[in-house]
């Protein structure tokens, strides 16, 4: 089967609680927290784990939080490439409030890159064996410029990768303008950005996820739709998968299981619907996790059943 790599260039350590309520300048009792891995593409590998299936995690690791993070993949069966950083891992916070069932997500910046810790990880990506897919997942770390990760996905795709990318705002648009990517998956905000107009309708949505692929830049779009699921695009065909009616208890992690589930399907050569439900299968099993939890295989699975009645 086709090799699956992921890259994460603003990993964390996530941690999550639970406080009965929420007010300012008090103590707020918590739980005893639980640690989870985090980042885009390491979320995208922990996945396709869970789903049964194999992916290889490069990224940044330092300090105590990077030895941390490693670990708990290691525990997960996550093979993990790693280049050590002068700059600690950084740590996210997840509180879920009891009282109103509000969540909140305490996001720090990513430690910075070094040009010489850049390189050093475009030297693992290069390393990977031609045909395998990369998925280039999250956001940008402070020290990594956009034109760097387009000059990233350029030497992949000159190695032979077929290169996915999950990320937002301009460092999506210019990996678009590089061309050839396997797949992206915005929102429908996010498209309207790309494609720079208002999408008010459904058929716009899918007019304008069309355009990208009839432009080369990419030969799948898959708009997330949240609730409404997903409209999935390629060269020749099209569909939208309506999830369920199910009881959100976060929706933390659920785009990454979402890309995780398609990545797999992606590299056993599924067809454009199969790997779009199943990706909304997984995408639907986050959502009724608490906390930062991915989607589970049973409950993918059953979905995914749900889905192909």
């Amino acid at each position: 089967m086709v090799r699956i790599y992921t890259l994460t260039l603003a990993p964390s350590l996530d941690s999550a609680t639970i406080t009965p309520q929420i007010y300012p300048e008090g103590k707020l009792r918590c739980t005893a927290p639980v640690f989870e891995p985090g980042g885009g593409g390491i979320n995208v590998a922990r996945a396709i784990a869970h789903l049964g299936g194999h992916a290889t995690a490069i990224f940044p690791a330092g300090g105590a939080t990077g030895e941390h993070l490693t670990a708990l993949l290691h525990d997960e069966q996550v093979t993990a490439i790693t280049v050590q950083t002068k700059d600690w891992t950084r740590q996210n916070l997840h509180v879920h409030v009891e009282a109103g069932g509000e969540q909140y997500r305490f996001v720090m910046p990513g430690a910075t890159l070094s040009a010489d810790e850049f390189r050093q990880l475009e030297e693992k990506v290069l390393a990977c064996e031609s045909g395998s897919i990369l998925v280039i997942s999250g956001s940008l770390p402070p020290g990594v410029e956009v034109a760097k990760l387009t000059q990233l996905i350029k030497a992949a795709q000159s190695k032979g990768l077929r290169v996915i990318v999950d990320s937002s705002g301009e460092a999506l648009a210019a990996a678009l303008d590089v061309g050839g990517l396997e797949m992206v998956k915005p929102n429908q905000k996010e498209l309207s950005g790309l494609v720079k107009r208002e999408l008010a309708e459904p058929d716009a949505v899918r007019e304008a996820a069309q355009e990208l692929v009839n432009s080369g830049k990419v030969r799948r779009v898959v708009v997330s739709l949240g609730p409404q699921g997903a409209l999935a695009v390629d060269g020749t065909d099209c569909v939208q998968v309506v999830p369920p009616p199910m009881k959100s208890q976060s929706t933390v992690g659920a785009g990454d299981s979402m890309v995780g589930a398609m990545t797999l399907k992606l590299a056993q050569d599924a067809s454009l619907e199969e790997m779009t439900r199943y990706g909304v299968a997984a995408g639907s099993a986050a959502t009724i996790n608490q906390g930062t939890r991915l989607c589970s295989r049973e409950d993918t699975d059953k979905i995914f059943s749900w889905l192909n009645r």
